[in-house]
């Protein structure tokens, strides 16, 4: 006989069971309850109750016993020779089901609750924005992330009008307070786990026109302190309008202490924050927007700082939300770095941007090398097309151009070489003879502080007869605009490779090679680079003009200064650069990966974390 003792000072609730009753290991004997708690006591083996030592309401010790149990042997089939006993293999004895078959009411209640953040729950909504050609928050966040991985943050919110609206009203119409947040992963076939983790925020243009609720101000800045804290990636989806008036439950004004801008804003160079635009993108979403590392939106997207009802409201006219920000504009200017044309082309543009900042890949492809020789034009005055040069160097189908629509004169683009990430920027010879503007300027700056900020190397293909000048060029700052180059510079932890294909002059030369031709890892040449403290065309005129001034104009003056460019333009070749060491190698064009590959195999990132990316 056995003695079944109390585990711990309690009360007995309630007894399960009665004297000669037959039981089995796992039979619920009694109840006890402790500190407002109940605690099950059950049979540890098979037998029979002999006797009950303690009753209902009584108050025992810890190791006083509570009941005898007499010994009962088992059959040789595993079961008990008691009647009755026990409710079978794998079975919880209290219900008599398999464990987690029943669904209990409180789970049931979860389940429903859910369900009504969902799209399926609120189909006349998701109809009217199908209609307009565009996918929900919660579409766009699944066709992001991985299947199966995004875990939603605050789904159960809704918005803060409960003095206002039922709450079924509010659990119906404003799921999510019109903010789907949470984590998932992205690119998880090719990256390792803790590298694919991303911080996804929506905002649900179908709910309350996107506008910025308290409570979804609130799960930003929850998960904006989560992306920073562990350095996730984050990807916003900005549509929708600014902060919304009709949040009356929360005892604000104007509401302008909000945390979520300047959190946001703390996430600059800590971690990659891609933007993603498409619809209406106005006021307190446009501000968001326009704090992220990249904008990547659609052709029918209106991005602004006001929408129609502030620009009406500020006396500035009346527009229809198509005439503000349209993305051809957006585009022209800079605000958008990767123009597509819809939502789907987006989500694929933001997967293989955030991929460059994962981490490097295991299988490529190399273009062919011997094409790099046919890139510059033998004529020395013939454009060409300088992004057949960063194609060609690239890993094949690796190549993704930024702000396309700004600042042609210089091209930027992320890409891998032998699956790893660099940065790509080249003079453009199309426009203005590859000189550098001040929009040129600007965007190899900011373009040099993003892979700085995040650890990627830049490789610099210059083609330029140096800083573009005048009188007109100088009305746009151009003073301050094209130091900017040398100030980013200046700043970089990052390998930094320079490639002369051509014209290789002044000020604007030293910029594209991180400030002066000994500043980079490696400063290279190929065959075609001519090279001068400015344009060799100019070097002859300012520095010869007695002697020209001296033969009479004509045919003699021309052929002589013609004689005076060609002799320039062989001492500043690229086999003297390089016998004189002012550059490193001279190199055949179609040695250039592996020149990049062996310098970034050399090269390393210095530091943890860049400064700041400018968000211009």
């Amino acid at each position: 006989m056995n003695s079944v003792e109390s585990p711990l000072q309690s009360q007995v609730v309630s007894w399960l069971v009665a004297p000669g009753d037959c039981v089995v290991a796992g039979d619920l004997l009694v109840v006890l309850e402790a500190m407002k708690m109940e605690h099950e006591l059950r049979a540890s083996a098979p037998g029979r109750v002999v006797e009950l030592l303690a009753s209902a309401g009584e108050v025992v010790e810890q190791g006083q016993a509570l009941l005898h149990i007499a010994d009962v042997d088992e059959t040789r089939d595993g079961g008990s020779d008691l009647p009755g006993g026990g409710a079978g293999p794998g079975l919880d004895p209290t219900v008599g089901h398999a464990p987690g078959a029943r669904i209990r009411p409180d789970l049931q209640q979860v389940r429903e609750r859910h369900a009504l953040t969902l799209d399926a729950s609120r189909p006349a909504a998701i109809g009217k924005r199908h209609a307009l050609g565009l996918r929900s928050a919660r579409e766009n966040i699944a066709d992001l992330c991985d299947a199966g991985s995004f875990k939603e943050y605050g789904a159960l919110a809704v918005a803060a009008q409960r003095s206002r609206r039922s709450e079924d009203d509010l659990m119906r119409h404003t799921p999510a307070d019109g903010m789907v947040t949470g984590i998932g992963s992205v690119n998880g076939a090719l990256f390792r786990p803790e590298r694919a983790s991303v911080v996804v925020m929506a905002y649900d243009a179908t709910v309350l026109a996107g506008t910025q609720g308290m409570r979804n101000h609130q799960k930003t800045d929850r998960l904006l302190g989560i992306a920073l804290k562990n350095r996730l990636p984050v990807v916003l989806f900005a549509e929708g309008g600014g902060g919304r008036p009709g949040d009356v439950d929360m005892p604000v004004v104007a509401g302008l202490h909000v945390a979520t801008f300047a959190s946001f804003a703390r996430l600059n160079g800590q971690v990659p924050v891609i933007g993603i635009a498409a619809g209406r993108c106005f006021a307190g979403n446009a501000a968001l927007l326009g704090c992220c590392d990249v904008v990547i939106a659609t052709q029918g997207s209106n991005i602004g700082m006001g929408g129609p009802a502030m620009v009406e409201g500020g006396g500035l006219g009346v527009f229809r939300p198509e005439q503000i920000g349209p993305a051809e504009v957006q585009h022209g200017n800079g605000v958008i770095d990767i123009l597509v044309d819809d939502e789907s082309d987006a989500v694929r543009a933001a997967r293989k941007y955030l991929a460059f900042f994962q981490g490097s890949t295991g299988h490529w492809s190399a273009p062919d090398a011997d094409a790099l020789r046919d890139v510059v034009p033998e004529n020395r005055l013939r454009v060409y097309d300088s992004r057949a040069a960063m194609a060609l160097l690239a890993d094949v189908d690796s190549l993704l151009p930024l702000r396309t629509g700004f600042g042609v004169g210089i091209h930027i683009a992320l890409g891998r070489i032998e699956g790893r990430a660099v940065g790509l920027m080249a003079n453009n010879p199309q426009h203005l003879g590859g000189a550098i503007d001040a929009d040129g300027a600007d965007k190899a700056a900011r373009f040099m502080q993003l892979c700085n900020a995040h650890g990627l190397p830049i490789v610099s293909l210059i083609d330029t007869p140096g800083f573009m000048v005048g009188p007109q060029i100088e009305q746009q700052a151009q003073v301050r605009h094209v130091s900017r180059m040398f100030i980013a510079a200046a700043h970089l932890r990052v390998p930094f490779i320079s490639v002369v294909l051509r014209k290789g002059y002044g000020l604007g030369a030293m910029a594209m090679a991180a400030g002066g031709f000994h500043a980079p890892l490696a400063t290279l040449s190929w065959p075609s680079g001519e090279f001068g403290g400015m344009g060799l065309e100019g070097a002859v005129r300012l520095g010869y003009r007695k002697e020209l001034d001296a033969v009479p104009e004509g045919a003699e003056r021309h052929a002589l200064f013609q004689r005076l460019v060609d002799e320039h333009y062989e001492k500043g070749s690229a086999l003297n650069m390089a016998a004189t060491l002012e550059i490193d190698a001279v190199i055949d064009p179609a040695d250039t990966r592996d020149w990049i590959v062996r310098g970034l195999s050399a090269g390393r990132v210095d530091g943890q974390m860049g400064p700041s990316i400018d968000s211009w």
